[in-house]
């Protein structure tokens, strides 16, 4: 089970290769970016990143502004988008009117909204289920529209981004006075005091994330290609992958080289450093699109799965409960309020932690996979789900 989708349907095996291992991919890029935010006591560097303290850290830090930071976020609000179409046109494979797949389309974004919360304020992680639970409800009315309606809520969607997101990013730069941002985490920080912060705060990660990270352009490129059914019959489709995947990463790729001299060869204003930032956000909706398309053309190449390309599979279908399970580990691993590493390691050393995290989600969801199991987050959504349902039938019955 993905966040909203099984992956055992009859869509068959391309579709299970190009997503469930695009998902399983997401995880660790995910993981190597939520790591560095509980590094607490490095002096502010550029943006979220603290300063490097070796020739590793520096490698680490230019290899997550180019590949990771705001890229892996727009890949997993893509293949989220692209599951609400799966989603949807399931339960009309079943029978189910318009108006009810989009309503059960809804109760699942609903019940990911909780499954934020829990993370964000119980556990202590970085949430992002919220901002894609709500941003689900938000294009929700699209399932029923067409594809002209969609492109064009994207394109005004988007526009709007370019315009804002810069801007503000502009205006909170000069109000931070730095390049960097100071850590939200204090060696001081105890678990009760972050879960009450947290109770206090949490309403305001999805307006944070949807208003100055925005995940919705990426949410609506994922619904446009699944209808174009680019990562489902992807032997297919190879033309227009290979030219999103050579234009999303040209994009993305031009669109973090200004961050990458920031502070070194170029020291810009605050405003015009905040600016870069801006657009760094915004090309990564490109680059997000490329690395989804990337696995639509080893969907359609790849002839043999061996076991590692099934391991990771593995961990694709289990998406939604590996993503709050890596998050808990490195709140283990990394927090004051758990073991404390992230008071302790460099960047280099948080992303061999992220990444050993990440292999061991691997070889849990392997263990799953062989006993036939679904992840207990998916098991739990499915029965959340379909409960009412159940007692609809159980009255029909009576």
């Amino acid at each position: 089970m993905s966040l909203l989708t099984k992956s055992n349907t009859s869509e068959g095996k391309k579709r299970a290769v190009s997503l469930d291992l695009a998902r399983g991919t997401m995880l660790l890029l995910i993981a190597l970016a939520h790591a560095p935010l509980f590094l607490y006591t490095l002096e502010p560097g550029i943006m979220h990143r603290g300063e490097a303290i070796s020739f590793f850290d520096q490698m680490v830090n230019l290899f997550g502004k180019f590949f990771i930071d705001n890229r892996a976020r727009a890949m997993f609000a893509v293949l989220f988008g692209y599951g609400l179409v799966l989603a949807f046109n399931s339960q009309i494979s079943k029978g189910k009117t318009d108006k009810d797949a989009r309503k059960k389309i809804q109760k699942r974004c609903w019940y990911l909204i909780g499954f934020g919360f829990i993370l964000a304020v119980v556990i202590g992680g970085q949430d992002i289920l919220m901002a894609y639970g709500i941003g689900g409800l938000m294009v929700s009315w699209l399932l029923l529209r067409n594809n002209k309606t969609l492109i064009r809520t994207f394109i005004i969607v988007t526009i709007c981004s370019s315009i804002v997101v810069p801007i503000i990013w502009g205006l909170f730069m000069i109000g931070t006075g730095d390049y960097g941002f100071p850590s939200e985490i204090s060696a001081t920080d105890t678990y009760f005091k972050k879960t009450l912060l947290s109770l206090i705060t949490f309403p305001f990660i999805p307006a944070f994330i949807h208003l100055m990270i925005p995940v919705l352009p990426s949410i609506l490129l994922g619904m446009w290609i699944a209808r174009s059914q680019l990562l489902t019959n992807p032997e297919n489709k190879l033309k227009p992958l290979y030219m999103i995947t050579g234009i999303g990463l040209i994009i993305s790729l031009l669109g973090a080289l200004p961050l990458s001299l920031l502070g070194t060869t170029w020291h810009p204003g605050l405003f015009t450093a905040g600016l870069i930032y801006g657009v760094h956000i915004l090309t990564g909706i490109a680059g997000g699109l490329a690395y989804a398309a990337i696995f639509g053309i080893i969907g359609a190449k790849l002839r043999k799965t061996g076991p590692f390309t099934l391991s990771i599979m593995a961990l694709g279908k289990r998406s939604l409960t590996f993503y709050v399970w890596n998050e808990a580990m490195l709140v283990l691993f990394l927090s004051p309020i758990a073991l404390d590493l992230g008071g302790k390691v460099s960047y280099g050393i948080s992303a061999l932690i992220a990444v050993g995290i990440w292999i061991f989600s691997v070889i849990l969801a392997t263990v799953l996979e062989k006993k036939n199991l679904n992840g207990p987050l998916e098991f739990l959504m499915r029965k959340l789900v379909n409960k009412n349902n159940r007692q609809k039938n159980k009255q029909s019955i009576l």
